[in-house]
This record gives structure tokens, sequence and C-alpha cells, in this order.
């Protein structure tokens, strides 16, 4: 079973035999369909069903000469709202299976992401019109959790504000620089690094890590696109999964000044969620490649 269907709201599926009754009407029940060419003997097909406000199940596989469906892989999905960046996409086939992970760079955070595809299979499509494999174009994130904390915000004054403002705006100057070669930058960078460093330090000897670290992103785990992340919650909605009426918070968040949609069932969820407060989870992140 995926371990995410829990947080689409399937928490009460036990066995395997539930399972595949679910993923029965997700092929006979679906509210969309899409078919591409495949091979010469086959076409390739996705099925989803929608189980409550942009959550759902995306069943793929093959379906051949006679209209016959052969079940390949399926996940649960979050489609998030807007345009979380614009950077040049790569995108990479799973060894196995006919799905995808897409990877790009987000100057907000410095490091590579890399997010399973929701829409492999319009990728497939637009590989066969010449879509080039590493192009720029946006993306809008997702992210799907089991549980999470809900935590205070820091204090702080207009001015630390502002100065926080401006350091981040001239790392991410820097670390543009530092890509393109420019020795100083790069070592502005190791200095600046070792000095914040040094301020953490002595800081935790009389604070708590979580008043000093207001948001973060980070890699979880060994699965490449799981990540611990906590930040400001800028809107929060309920929501319910029509097929078993477990109540969902679909939160936007702000982490690293990077805006993005997550999921989480209602009860695994530690505090009251309000605007202003934050979150902190790990997260199965999810992308759409606009095309």
């Amino acid at each position: 079973m995926h371990q995410y269907l829990k947080a689409i709201g399937f928490n009460e599926l036990h066995t395997k035999k539930e399972v595949i009754e679910l993923l029965k009407q997700v092929e006979t029940n679906f509210t969309h369909q899409i078919i591409v060419s495949y091979q010469s003997w086959a076409d390739y097909c996705e099925f989803q069903k929608e189980y409550g406000e942009k959550v759902g199940i995306t069943l793929c596989g093959e379906l051949d000469e006679e209209e016959k469906f052969d079940a390949d892989y399926y996940f649960p999905y979050f489609e998030g709202s807007g345009i979380t960046t614009y950077a040049d996409v790569a995108v990479e086939k799973r060894i196995e299976k006919e799905e995808y992970v897409g990877i790009c760079e987000d100057p907000r955070l410095g490091i590579s992401l890399i997010f399973h595809l929701q829409n492999g299979i319009e990728y497939m499509r637009e590989r066969q019109l010449g879509f080039e494999s590493e192009i720029a174009t946006s993306i809008t994130f997702s992210g799907l959790a089991l549980s999470g904390k809900v935590l205070f915000p820091v204090k702080k004054s207009e001015q630390q504000v502002k100065s926080e403002k401006e350091a981040s705006d001239n790392r991410k100057v820097l670390l543009k620089a530092a890509r393109g070669g420019d020795q100083e930058a790069i070592e502005t960078l190791t200095l600046d690094d070792i000095d914040t460093y040094s301020k953490v330090s002595r800081r935790l000897i009389s604070e708590d890590i979580f008043t000093i670290v207001d948001t973060y992103f980070m890699p979880y785990g060994v699965e490449c696109d799981l990540y611990a992340i906590m930040g400001e919650i800028l809107a929060v909605r309920e929501r319910k999964n029509i097929a078993t009426g477990e109540p969902l918070y679909q939160m936007k968040l702000d982490v690293n000044e990077m805006q993005f949609d997550i999921c989480v069932p209602a009860k695994e969820v530690m505090g009251e969620p309000e605007i202003g407060r934050r979150f902190k989870a790990t997260i199965w992140l999810q992308g759409y490649i606009n095309f």
C-alpha cells in the first residue's frame, strides 16, 4: 500500500485486497483520463479519480489493442495552486516503470530539488512532440504530509525583518555569482556560513533552536523526494475526503521565501493551524510542470 494514501484521508485501509478494490473504483469511475501513444501494440493510459477538493488517486498502466488495462503503478496526489518557481527542469524516468521525477534548482534554497512528477503522462506526450528534457519553465509544487506540528511565530521587529530580507537578497546574488565560477563570491559565502554557524552555536546555549531558525527546507532520509520543512502558514482551509469523511487540512506555506500548498490529515496535526503561525512536517514533494 502506498504510504501517502493516509495523507489524503484513506487511513482505514489495512489490507492489499482493500487497496485493489479502491483502485478498481479509480479505473471504472474515473474523473479524468489521458491516453498517449506508447508502443505499437499498446497505449499508455492514466486514470484519475478525485476524492475531495484537489486530492485524489492517479492510476497508470498499459492499454492494449483489445482495450484491456494493465495497471503499472498508482499514487495519491494533491494539486497545488499558483506558480511556485521558474527554473530549468530536468526530467528522469524511474528504472522499473513509466514513472518520472523532476529535478530543478531554486536560487532561494541553494539546493537541487527532486520531486515526483504529477503529470508524467503529459510529459510523455510533450516529449513526443519535441519537448526538450532541460528547459526553463514554471512549476507548481505541492506536498503530502502524514502528520505535523503547529508552532508559534518568532517575534521580530520591523528592523529585523528588513535586515533579514536584505541579507537574503544579497545571498541570492552571491549564489548566482558562485554558480558562474566567481571565486570571490564562493569565499564570501563560505565565510558567511562559518559566521552563521558560530552565531547559532553561541545562541543555542540559552535559546531553543526554533526561536533561531524560523523556516527551513532540507532533504529527509534516503528517499530523494522526501523533505523536512518548516514554514509560515499563509492560508489554511479544512476539507474532507468524500469517500471516508476524514477531515484534511490544506495549507499554503512560505518556506524559505518559496510558496506552495501541503495537505495533511487534520487529526494528525498537533496544535491549531492559523495564519501567521508556523507548520513543521516531513513531506512527499510533488510537482506539476506547466508545459
